[in-house]
């Protein structure tokens, strides 16, 4: 399988540096005009399937990037809800700054995988749901996949994918951009950066 792994262009939360995890915001404008300059420069790929996160600014950076409008395709058939961004829980919507004197906050930053946000996701359950749903992709034997979803979800399938080669925050790909992959028979190879 060929697969196209596209990060969302920004949102509002992203232009504010905000953690932003399940909270379905659209696509600013800022957003929309990034795409369409993007758009002139980077051949995005065709494929056999579009999947999304389900989020909204997953699929309106799908539909921006194919022309579709989102009345136009059925984005539920298109959806693999494992591929959503990292539930923030109580630190969603807040930055750095607002949390930087909560205690749960400096737990959670401190690198340990078993640590939940409050209400939210640890890393560990995190990385869980998301391999789960690289299993329901490979599993549905296409040819090819353009995923649009998160950053967060990119990197940490990067980092499955190819360990030690880069850490986390380094596998992270700009708004609209991301990686090709060949996946056969258990082996992936990385074609190119997008």
């Amino acid at each position: 399988m060929r697969l196209h792994i596209l990060r969302h262009v920004k949102t509002e939360a992203n232009e504010k540096n905000l953690y932003c995890g399940w909270t379905d915001l659209p696509l600013s404008e800022q957003g929309r005009q990034d795409l369409s300059a993007l758009k002139k420069t980077i051949a995005y790929p065709t494929a056999a399937m579009y999947i999304t996160s389900g989020l909204k600014r997953a699929a309106e950076t799908l539909c921006m990037l194919y022309e579709r409008k989102q009345d136009f395709i059925d984005l539920s058939n298109h959806t693999i809800e494992e591929f959503k961004e990292m539930n923030f829980g109580d630190f969603e919507m807040k930055s750095h700054d607002d949390l930087t004197d909560d205690p749960r906050y400096q737990s959670w930053i401190s690198g340990e995988k078993s640590i939940r946000c409050p209400n939210g996701e640890s890393r560990e359950l995190f990385e869980h749901r998301v391999m789960a749903g690289l299993n329901k992709l490979i599993s549905m034997n296409v040819e090819s996949v353009v995923l649009v979803c998160h950053g967060g979800v990119i990197a940490l399938l990067m980092e499955f994918l190819f360990p030690g080669e880069k850490n986390f925050y380094q596998w992270q790909p700009d708004f609209g951009q991301g990686y090709s992959l060949d996946m056969c028979q258990g082996k992936t190879t990385l074609v190119s950066e997008l």
